[in-house]
């Protein structure tokens, strides 16, 4: 595994952006080196011949492109799966368009994932490309998926704020247009005969936001979408909780890469 701490002049946000990208490693040689010697077997080696499946991995309120590494096995998952993790900074945006240089919409659609297929080893087909986050970052990843289904092969929300009953962020919840809200975004792309991407929805049972992903998730179902739900009795919104799902996530995502079954553990 590599990890990749990187910081950038975006276009679209016309400022210094800092990600973090996590790039599992082609092979682990038996001899457990540092590194491999010009003429060592292709087992050996650090280049490969396809790309990595990638996940956009999207930080909550109050958190930076740091944070999941800071507190979940995220590396040791990607590992284990063979797939790329792009974390980065969106301060308290939840992902959207504000206006002037805080186009974070704008920047997740467009120019970051240019800048990450144009300097890591990642795929660009759809197929092997997906989103999720944690509370804010699942509201986003939310309003990114069903904004533009076709872009991704599966969707995260872990204790995604869906509700506007969150106090401390209503005010900016209701400056949000009604272009970013998932539920809306859902019912707007079955009547476009759209399909989503697949969905994986979860909340502890102790969360603030628990009944609001209740309500979300079945209102999804009500709307004739097929969708994973999990919830867990004794988690509240804490990060023990988003470490299980994270890892939960990631062994339920559909793979077509060629990468699912090269003998790396798979859960």
């Amino acid at each position: 595994m590599a990890r990749f701490l990187c910081n950038f002049i975006s276009y679209t946000l016309r400022r210094a952006v800092d990600i973090t990208v996590v790039v599992p490693s082609v092979t682990i040689p038996e001899s457990m080196g540092v590194g491999a010697p010009s003429g060592a077997p292709a087992k050996c080696r650090h280049t490969k011949a396809d790309k990595y499946p990638v996940l956009y991995l999207l930080h909550g309120y109050g958190n930076n492109h740091a944070t999941w590494n800071g507190y979940t096995r995220i590396e040791l998952f990607a590992e284990e799966h063979n797939i790329a993790v792009v974390m980065f900074s969106a301060e308290n945006k939840f992902y959207v368009n504000h206006g002037n240089d805080d186009n974070y919409y704008d920047f997740i659609q467009n120019e970051l994932p240019d800048f990450v297929l144009g300097m890591f080893p990642v795929s660009s087909r759809p197929a092997d490309t997906y989103i999720a986050g944690l509370s804010m970052g699942g509201f986003g990843s939310l309003a990114h998926a069903f904004s533009n289904p076709e872009k991704y092969a599966a969707v995260g929300a872990f204790s995604a704020a869906v509700s506007l009953d969150v106090t401390h962020v209503q005010d900016l919840y209701k400056s949000l247009s009604a272009l970013y809200d998932p539920l809306i975004n859902a019912k707007k792309r079955r009547e476009e005969g759209r399909k989503l991407p697949k969905i994986f929805i979860t909340c502890g049972e102790k969360d603030f936001l628990y009944e609001a992903n209740v309500k979300f998730k079945d209102d999804l179902i009500a709307l004739g979408e097929d969708l994973t739900w999990e919830s867990l009795p004794g988690y509240g919104h804490e990060w023990r909780f988003w470490d299980l799902q994270a890892e939960k996530f990631l062994g339920w995502i559909p793979r077509t890469d060629s990468f699912v079954n090269s003998g790396k553990r798979q859960v």
